[in-house]
């Protein structure tokens, strides 16, 4: 039984990001397996074993293994303690952000997946472009007047949303249309630790150790 963090993802997964950001952020140590998407390696035996849906982000420690990208953000938050928000209300505020982003942003998600990666009909296009501006749109219009989607400190919710979105540009959503969104990006992105994705999710098994 190990108690050192172990996350298995891939290197253009959004889903990996926002476990692997939430360490980088709370500088905690960690190590990383690869899982080759591409390859199909999440439909091997040994992966299935660990995800039965096939996917990744998974998350082993201490003898558990924890699968979704939010579930591990919120195990995280209440095992270190950090980004949990200040009290009971921000904690629980701040997971029903989980559970909305995984619900709108993912639509994001899709506008840059079906850019990038699989051709689809334009009508496709056309059903899932409307919904993630929309959902940007939310989070600029809260984000008015405000630093942080809860309280006063970055919480899981601005990493689950900002984790999804983060790859918005390769899905032709330009992030300048939404002022406040632009703002609180920059707010995250001068945090210690910040990494964009590409610069933190390696392509292949590492270590990280942070000084």
């Amino acid at each position: 039984m190990s108690s050192r963090l172990t996350i298995y993802g891939s290197f253009t997964s959004s889903s990996s990001y926002k476990p692997m950001l939430y360490l980088s952020l709370s500088r905690l140590p960690f190590s990383f397996r690869t899982v080759n998407l591409k390859k199909g390696v999440q439909n091997e035996p040994e992966h299935i074993a660990r995800n039965r849906y096939g996917k990744v982000p998974v998350l082993q420690h201490e003898g558990l293994t924890i699968v979704n990208s939010n579930i591990i953000l919120d195990y995280l938050a209440r095992t270190t303690g950090h980004f949990e928000g200040a009290n009971e209300q921000e904690r629980w505020t701040a997971r029903e952000w989980c559970a909305w982003e995984a619900d709108a942003i993912s639509n994001v998600a899709k506008v840059r997946h079906y850019s990038r990666f699989r051709e689809v009909h334009p009508e496709v296009m056309a059903y899932f472009r409307p919904e993630a501006e929309a959902a940007l749109t939310f989070i600029d219009k809260w984000l008015k007047g405000r630093q942080w989607l809860v309280g006063e400190q970055c919480t899981i919710a601005d990493i689950a949303c900002w984790g999804r979105m983060v790859f918005m540009a390769e899905g032709g959503l330009d992030i300048n249309r939404w002022p406040n969104l632009l703002a609180w990006s920059e707010r995250l992105k001068a945090m210690p630790g910040f990494a964009l994705p590409y610069d933190l999710i390696p392509k292949k098994d590492q270590e990280f150790d942070p000084v």
